[in-house]
């Protein structure tokens, strides 16, 4: 029978094994766990194309119906709103089918082996963020492509068409993070999902992907403004056709790092709580 890797034949040590908690280990046991979390998602048919197909045929929709009149109230083609904002929602929904994931995952008890294995205690968790991540720019790409087939366009180069994906990927991961912070410090059977679904829900129509800024009553535009859908939004429609970026930029990124910043550690501690209650 031969030994395991972290063992020689004779039963001791592995020299050449990492320790647990070592950044060596946590890189390179980091991507077999990339791939597992992929595996599960490419096997999973139904999530795959709800992840990919329903926020394309939700943006072609948002044209058909509301196109028109957005158009003639900002006097913009309304892709350059939909696109980005379409974007930002499917990578928020997307978030919440790997935070029910998870829940089975640790309810079967699999969090459990995993987390007695002689693996780095962030492996686990790096690796379901980076599958999300990836989850994301393909979502992107897609919505991308979907997306020139009712009129947006990159008129400012391929370097801002690039950041467009950037931006989706920080706010994706910023997002991701949150939801599996809360996902593994909830207790099993919370209502997670109608609770973010309120959450996603409610930020994506008091955005301005829709309709300006300025439509909003007086009284709510600091709230849209300021919440982190809008200036994304905004970011990606100045890439696409031109306009201010920095202040936008600029509140992206404060978003983005506090809510990593929050979210991290209780991620990592929520995790070790999971994986260890019987």
């Amino acid at each position: 029978m031969t030994a395991p890797k972290y063992l020689d034949p004779a039963g001791f040590p592995n020299p050449d094994t990492p320790r647990e908690g070592s950044i060596r280990a946590w890189f390179t046991q980091s991507g077999p766990l990339v791939g597992r979390q992929l595996m599960v998602w490419f096997r999973d048919p139904v999530t795959m194309m709800q992840s990919l197909l329903m926020p394309a045929v939700s943006m072609i929709m948002f044209k058909v119906v509301l196109g028109d009149s957005i158009a003639q109230t900002t006097g913009q083609n309304s892709a350059y709103g939909t696109v980005p904002l379409v974007i930002l929602v499917g990578a928020m929904f997307g978030s919440m089918a790997a935070a029910v994931r998870l829940n089975q995952e640790r309810g079967s008890g699999l969090l459990g082996r995993l987390y007695v294995m002689p693996i780095n205690r962030g492996a686990d968790i790096t690796s379901r963020l980076v599958a999300e991540l990836f989850r994301v720019l393909v979502t992107t790409l897609v919505l991308l492509a979907a997306g020139h087939l009712i009129g947006f366009r990159f008129t400012q180069g391929v370097l801002p068409a690039i950041g467009i994906v950037g931006v989706a990927l920080l706010y994706g991961a910023s997002f991701s993070m949150l939801v599996l912070a809360l996902a593994v410090s909830a207790k099993p059977g919370a209502p997670l999902v109608p609770l973010l679904s309120l959450l996603s829900s409610f930020m994506m129509f008091f955005n301005s992907g829709f309709v300006p800024l300025k439509s909003y009553p007086t009284w709510v535009q600091p709230i849209v403004e300021y919440q982190p859908m809008t200036p994304a939004i905004e970011v990606m429609r100045s890439l696409a056709i031109g306009g201010p970026i920095t202040k936008n930029l600029i509140i992206v990124a404060i978003w983005a790092v506090a809510i990593l910043a929050l979210t991290t550690y209780p991620a990592l501690r929520g995790y070790r709580k999971a994986a260890t209650d019987r």
